[in-house]
This record gives C-alpha cells, structure tokens and sequence, in this order.
C-alpha cells in the first residue's frame, strides 16, 4: 500500500479467522477488491486454540484408548503416550493448516495482483468507511472500504477474582502449553467444551479429571439419555462428576489449585489439585476496533454487536462469526461471513440464514451430533411430536465394529406429514450419519424420502432408515419385540406415550 494515500477496497475484513477468512475468499467469488486485516495468527483460534488443536487431541486421546482398552482384555502391557508425543501431533497437525492458510494467501496476492491485500496489524474504524492500520513493524497505514465485516471473534470467559495465569488455572488458550500431563486436573464447566477436555485427559489415563456441574448433570441443555450416556463413561474412565455444585473458591496455593465447593444439600468440600480448566464459555472481541467511531451499536443486552440477518445498524458494516452473538461454531462463522458477502454484492439478495438446520458435533465418548431441535426443547416449547430411536447393538455396521454403544433419535412432528424437527445421534460415525436429516429439515420435508432410500450395507446410516421405517410401521426389525432396542413414543403436552406398533 502506498503511505501517503489511501487505498479503495469494496470490502474491508477485520479479523483473520474462519469467519473473515471465509468473508474474503467469498469477495475473491465476485472479483472484489478485498483487505483482509488480521492482529495475531492467520487461522485464528480455530487453529491454534480451538477446534483443530482440541479435536486432534481428542483423535489421539480416543485411538490411545482404543488401542489400550484391547490390550487390557488380552492381558497385555499398555501403550504408553507422552505429553510430548501428543505435543508434537498437535503441531504437525496446526503447521500443515497454518501452511495451507499462509500459502493460499501469498498466491492468492501474488495472481490478484492488489485486488487481494493481507494486512498483518491491528485495525481501528475510524468512520463508517475508513479504518486506521498498525502493523506489527509499528508503520501505519488508512484504507477506506465501501463494506466493512467484522470478524473479530472471541476469547475464553474467565471468573472475576480467579488469577488465571495460563499455567496453573488454566483457560483453552494455555491448556496446551502444559509442560506435561497434570496429575489431576478440575474442569470449571459441565458445557460442550468441558466435556470434551474431561473425555481427551481421562482416555489417556494420566491424569485424574474433576469436572464440576451447577445442574443435576452435564450437558444440561441437551436430552437426559445423551447426557446420561455421555457421565457413565466419564465416570468409567475415572472422572468424579461434582453434580448440584456451586463454586465458592478456587486458588492457587504453593503452586497447586485448591477449590471449595458448595453442594445443594448445604455439603461443603474442599479438593487439591495440580491444574485448574476455565471451561464456561467465550465472550465476544469487540473492543478497541472504533465501533463508536464507526456508530455501531451493540445487542440491547449489551453483550454482542447487534445484527439483522448479519448487517449492523450500519447498513454498510457487517458482523459475523463469535461478535453476532449467534451459535460459536467455526462452520456457523463461515455461514454467516458468506452470507454477508452476498447480501452486499447480489443482485437478488439471498434468504435470511436459517440456524434451523445447524449441525453440530460434540467430541466426548462416544461423539455426539445433532442438528434441528431435541425432544428436550419440544417438549419445552410444547410441540406435539413423535419420537423413534434404534440402538447401535441393532445395527449391523456398529455389531462388525464392535461398536455397539449408542443410538439414533428422530423427532418429527406429530400429525401425517410427520415433518423432521430434530436428530441426535451418539456413537461411532455420529457426524456423517445426520446430514441427509439436515437436508430434509432445511427443505422441510418428511421422512418418506430416508425410508425409501437405498443405503450401502453396511453402514451406520442405515439405522436412520430403520428408524423412519418404524414412524411408517414398516421396520425390519419391530418395536413391540426388541423393547430394549427399538423405541418409538408420541409426546403430547409433556405426557410421552408408547405407539402401537407391531
């Protein structure tokens, strides 16, 4: 860029991550003139602190345990696995989508030619079209953007009055900067993200996990027989679950972590550990890039940058990903960072985002996916529904796996057209088995096309079909016969009850 002048883009993207990341190769799809402006790392959290850093570990954690669980039956010595062997995964698995991202862009300049400009600096709107740039070698620059699209992301929620020194307490930004594995670890958090860590540190079988729930169990936003399913392993794999519990004081003393805990019952408990885990959630990046200048407002309640179908009050800026205060989810961010580049350079502008259909995948033993509501919500909201569910032992991918922990669950609605709602599934291969469902539900269609079709024998996916097949009374195998396996109910005013079937 030259110093002296300033350079006109169409769009203006501040913040590096998936969602900006996605924002501008969308503007490259309609030949626009694109900066993107990026203060730290290329990739953002969802390389180097989230979702790729974890879920590798999470791949490994579940192999080790797999490996180790076979060897225990036939009474053989167990496979031992580092800290530093999982180190080193984790960076070769974060260096090869570094380099892809860092490479791309470098091309990707180099053919634009100034159509495409990557800014490593801090970015600071200064009205509603310009926006001042410091770069890391302290020069500065000004370029002024017909469209601007936040992306700035966010960051882990911490506690008032806990000194998280990303050590010894911990949030997922230090967790794996560890030194070595903990000799025992509490996780503050029963969420998602939680759960996860609970899962990946106690499959390795190193490290004693503490996790603490404020509800009567984990996941409390999801149906009771996935979370359920979910602790009863953890609690194989040696976690203590603190369900009912309030944290009343968490420290470090002489370099290890003491926390005090109030159960409902008025129970006090006091525990020592070598490590703590913040795992509450993330709050949104929104201060410090001149949204005042800019007069940008945030949510009513103040905690996100308010947006209609991704645009601000601004009509010309947009925010996306972790700052609209929508589900904080990499493919989320990507979804909304191309949609607002469509709204700006269409001409027949686009449906409004649909979050109807979002699916999603939780990495615990075993992995859960979801997409559309839960019987839980249904029946909060009081929607009328049928529900059917097939366990993995009656399915015979699972059986040739020896796989046979888990089950699929349909909701669809309670009249003839018994259009889908919902799915959840838990076991192996629970992310590939819900997309048909998530098509189905984004073109708000029944269930007669998934019973019809013919699915490759065998796999998982064929448990969905046997499950529309027992809503049309047309199963293999019949619920009235395997009980324990085959559940099919109705749930009306909060009262579920069982469907006559054969």
């Amino acid at each position: 860029m030259e110093e002296n002048s300033i350079q006109k883009f169409d769009v203006a993207i501040i913040g590096g991550g998936p969602a900006g990341y996605a924002a501008a190769m969308r503007a490259v799809d309609f030949d626009k003139s694109v900066v993107l402006i990026e203060k730290d790392k290329l990739g953002g959290a969802g390389i180097y602190n989230g979702a790729l850093t974890s879920k590798t570990m999470w791949e490994l954690s579940r192999k080790v345990d797999t490996i180790n669980s076979s060897l225990y039956s036939a009474g053989r010595r167990q496979l031992e696995v580092t800290w530093d062997d999982v180190q080193k995964t984790i960076k070769d698995a974060v260096f090869e989508r570094k380099f892809q991202y860092s490479s791309h862009v470098k091309m990707l300049d180099n053919k634009l030619k100034g159509k495409f400009i990557y800014e490593k600096g801090t970015a600071t709107m200064v009205s509603n079209h310009e926006i001042d740039i410091k770069r890391k070698d302290d020069t500065e620059t000004k370029i002024w953007a017909e469209n601007i699209v936040i992306a700035t992301g966010s960051r882990p929620r911490t506690i008032p009055n806990i000194d998280v020194d990303e050590k010894i307490i911990m949030t997922s930004d230090g967790i794996h900067h560890m030194e070595s594995f903990p000799k025992s670890l509490v996780i503050v958090g029963a969420g998602v993200i939680g759960c996860e860590y609970a899962t990946m540190f106690s499959s390795f079988s190193k490290t004693k996990v503490y996790l603490i729930d404020k509800a009567d169990h984990i996941l409390p936003f999801e149906d009771r027989d996935i979370s359920s399913l979910v602790a009863n392993n953890l609690k194989k794999n040696g976690v203590t679950i603190h369900n009912k519990a309030t944290l009343e004081r968490l420290e470090k003393i002489d370099g290890e972590v003491e926390y005090e805990l109030v159960y409902q019952d008025g129970k006090k408990e006091v525990i020592r550990v070598e490590k703590a885990l913040l795992s509450i959630g993330r709050i949104p990046n929104f201060e410090n890039i001149g949204m005042e200048n800019a007069g940008v407002n945030m949510s009513e309640r103040g905690r996100h940058i308010g947006d209609d179908d991704t645009q601000t009050n601004i009509p010309n800026i947009y925010a996306v990903g972790d700052v609209s205060g929508n589900l904080s989810l990499v493919n989320v961010g990507e979804l909304e960072a191309r949609h607002a580049i469509e709204r700006m350079f269409m001409d027949e502008q686009p449906e409004r985002i649909s979050y109807d259909n979002i699916s999603t995948i939780m990495f615990l033993d075993p992995e859960v996916a979801s997409v559309g509501m839960n019987e839980k919500q249904c029946i909060e909201q009081n929607i009328p529904v049928k529900v059917v569910k097939i366990d993995y032992s009656a399915i015979a991918r699972a059986i040739a796996m020896r796989k046979t922990e888990g089950f699929f669950k349909i909701i669809v609605t309670n009249d003839k057209e018994m259009k889908i709602l919902g799915m959840r599934a838990i076991g192996e291969h629970a992310s590939s088995a819900i997309q048909a469902v998530a098509l189905l539900i984004k073109m708000d269609k029944g269930i007669d096309e998934l019973a019809e079709l013919i699915h490759p024998h065998p796999s998982i996916i064929e448990g969905i079909q046997e499950c529309v097949r027992m809503l049309l009374n047309k199963s293999v195998f019949k619920s009235s016969i395997f009980k324990d396996k085959l559940k099919c109910y109705s749930c009306v005013d909060g009262v579920c009850t069982p469907l006559q079937r054969l």
